[in-house]
């Protein structure tokens, strides 16, 4: 027994001996790509005498121009959703405005309120052109956005508002409504 637990150390001293001899191979190294930094401004823009106030987020780490996506908020208004929205779109390589449809970035904090809100741009659609017209040149106008690929999304009032626009024929690449109100008395033009 003693010699087997000699041979078997021997054999251990030997096989050490020898990896030590013989260095591990390299690991392959992979160039890692950093992840995005997400940035972001509040903008303030007018259309006619309304003061709006977007927010504008992008990937820091891209280089180059990209194409911009308008986020229009639900009835409530501007706030953190649509903010959030904005930035998950500059994640995935866009520079997103979200817009203030309102005014002064109002978010509502009744439903009374966000119905109010919500009328003055429904029951005068030249306003919301014009509101949304002006952000759509704060957008194109940024500097890491291409200005000839622009698309919107919206939800709920927003979703209804996108729709609006792009049948009143906006420039948009796309239109994506998400449960907004799909009925209309104008067709696209």
């Amino acid at each position: 027994m003693r010699a087997a637990i000699i041979v078997a150390v021997a054999l251990l001293a030997v096989a050490c001996t020898k990896r030590e001899a013989e260095p591990p191979a390299e690991p392959e190294i992979h160039e890692r790509r950093p992840g995005p930094d997400i940035q972001s401004e509040e903008v303030t823009y007018k259309a006619g005498d309304r003061t709006l106030v977007g927010y504008v987020a992008r990937d820091a780490n891209k280089e180059g121009h990209r194409p911009g996506i308008l986020v229009v908020h639900q009835w409530w208004g501007h706030g953190e959703y649509v903010r959030k929205r904005a930035r998950m779109l500059a994640e995935l390589g866009y520079t997103a405005l979200a817009l203030d449809m309102y005014g002064k970035g109002r978010y509502a904090r009744h439903p009374d309120d966000a119905m109010k809100f919500m009328n003055e741009t429904i029951s005068n659609i030249d306003v919301a052109k014009e509101r949304f017209k002006a952000a759509y040149e704060v957008l194109q106008k940024h500097g890491t956005t291409n200005p000839d690929d622009i698309a919107a999304i919206g939800y709920c009032y927003g979703g209804a508002v996108v729709l609006h626009m792009a049948r009143f024929g906006f420039d948009l690449d796309g239109a994506v409504s998400f449960h907004g109100m799909l009925a209309t008395e104008a067709p696209a033009q």
